[in-house]
């Protein structure tokens, strides 16, 4: 099931996060540094040790000090490779991957792609949710992913993408 929901992922209780970043772990939306912010500074560290990422990649860690056992990074942009359609698709059906390898049942996500000279909310909408659906079609978990949308215009957006798969 996939629902959307308005709301701040700093703040959330949920059992996992993805959160997309660029290649050299920076945010790559104002919401996403306030995620890193409210995470803390231990898990920033231990993210940027792990050095640079391919875009596509995925990882996951704990939380940090935000309200969520577990964190799923999902690299979406880096110098040499801009967001797209595809690396957004990418981005999600890998971090869909390791929460299914974990067992996560609920995974609460930011928009993946969005963010300054990144995709249009349609776009992002529209990548996001077909990867979503090919997962749930499935049997691995995670069984349920809310996406957490910053305004009302971009939940009636991933609303009607939503709609648009039935």
């Amino acid at each position: 099931m996939i629902r959307v929901v308005v709301g701040d992922l700093a703040t959330i209780e949920a059992e996992a996060i993805l959160r997309p970043v660029a290649a050299d772990w920076s945010a790559v939306t104002p919401a996403m540094r306030r995620l890193e912010l409210a995470a803390g500074r231990a898990l920033a560290q231990r993210c940027e040790g792990l050095g640079e990422l391919p875009v596509g990649s995925a990882v996951i860690t704990d939380a940090g000090d935000v309200r969520a056992q577990f964190m799923i990074h999902v690299v979406v942009r880096s110098r040499e490779e801009p967001v797209s359609m595809a690396t957004v698709r990418k981005a999600v059906r890998n971090g869909l991957r390791r929460a299914a390898e974990w067992g996560i049942q609920e995974l609460f996500s930011a928009p993946v792609g969005l963010g300054a000279g990144n995709l249009e909310l349609e776009d992002c909408a529209a990548a996001m949710t077909a990867e979503i659906a090919a997962h749930l079609a499935g049997d691995e978990p995670p069984s349920e992913i809310v996406i957490v949308a910053d305004s009302e215009l971009a939940r009636d957006v991933f609303e009607r993408a939503v709609r648009d798969l039935a």
